[in-house]
Formats: structure tokens, sequence, C-alpha cells
């Protein structure tokens, strides 16, 4: 399913490539991994080719998929609950799926929220760790460095809080 030199999302941990396909003898069982490297946190994943499914691996979306996401992250927000932890379950949850849109819906709403009346701390961590993910794919969707990634989603986040009638700096969205 998945090649060397794949570009691939793994959803806790974001865009990496597979840099590795070898069998493994654990617990007496022959099966073979996936070794992924993530760029953006200098991560190495891996994942039992048999469990890819399970563990939410799926490709790196395309260049004609990047606009669909933008379009989510531009959209207007979601009714979320107003109890944080409940608020930071409901995100969790959507991170989890490994969904591209989910995970626009998440910075979208984290980015409307932080604007609005500000994050909790956990939120803040999610915040940072949502676009971290979501820039590490737009990286390989769009062809771009990682740092020119995380630079292209907070100047877009930027621009959305602008355009909305906030007046959130970089540095608040950057967090």
């Amino acid at each position: 399913m998945f090649e060397l030199g794949d570009k691939v999302v793994y959803p806790h941990h974001g865009a990496g490539t597979v840099v590795q396909k070898e069998l493994k003898n654990v617990l007496g069982e022959n099966r073979e991994y996936l070794t992924i490297r993530i760029l953006h946190n200098d991560m190495t994943v891996m994942v039992p080719s048999d469990n890819v499914d399970k563990a939410g691996l799926r490709k790196v979306i395309g260049e004609d998929t990047v606009e669909e996401v933008l379009g989510v992250i531009e959209g207007g927000g979601t009714n979320m609950p107003k109890n944080w932890n409940r608020r930071f379950k409901h995100n969790r949850d959507k991170m989890k799926t490994g969904d591209i849109f989910e995970l626009a819906e998440v910075v979208r709403n984290l980015s409307i929220r932080d604007g609005d009346k500000g994050l909790s701390t956990g939120e803040k961590q999610m915040f940072t760790k949502a676009k971290k993910i979501l820039a590490s794919e737009l990286m390989y969707a769009k062809d771009m460095d990682e740092e020119k990634a995380d630079d292209y989603l907070d100047d877009l986040l930027a621009k959305i809080a602008i355009k909305r009638g906030k007046t959130a700096s970089k540095e608040t969205i950057e967090m």
C-alpha cells in the first residue's frame, strides 16, 4: 500500500516520509513495518504494515485538495461546547480521526476562539500542535520547506482574523 519515499500522514504526529520497509520478528511473529520520518518534530515512527488503517495512516493530500482545506479554514466557525474541557475533548476527537478537513476545522475554531475570548492552556497547546500537524502536511502538498509552511499557515490565520474584524496580531496566533 505504501512505498519508500511516499509522503504520508500519521494523525497524532503529522506528515512524514516512508524511509524504510522491513520485516521484524516481534514476539516470535514476523511482521512488516514501515518506518516514517516526521520532519517537523524530528521523530521516527514505526507502524506495522497490517495496522496502517487502524493507525489512520494515509497519503498526504494533493495540491488540488489544498484549496478545499483552505476553504475550511476561511469558513465560519462551528458551534462549540462552552465548557472548555468538553471543547477540548471535542477537538481532540476531531484530531484523532486523521481527516485533514477535521484538523482544519480544529485550527479554524481554535483560532477564532483565541481571537474572541482567548484559549485555556490546554487549548493553546492543542492549537500549536494542530497547526504544526496541518503545516507539516501543507509543506508536502505545496512543496515548501518546514519554516515556509509554518509562516504560510500563520499568515493565513492572521489575514482571516483581520477579515473577521479581529485585530489579533501574528504573535497571538503563533502563541
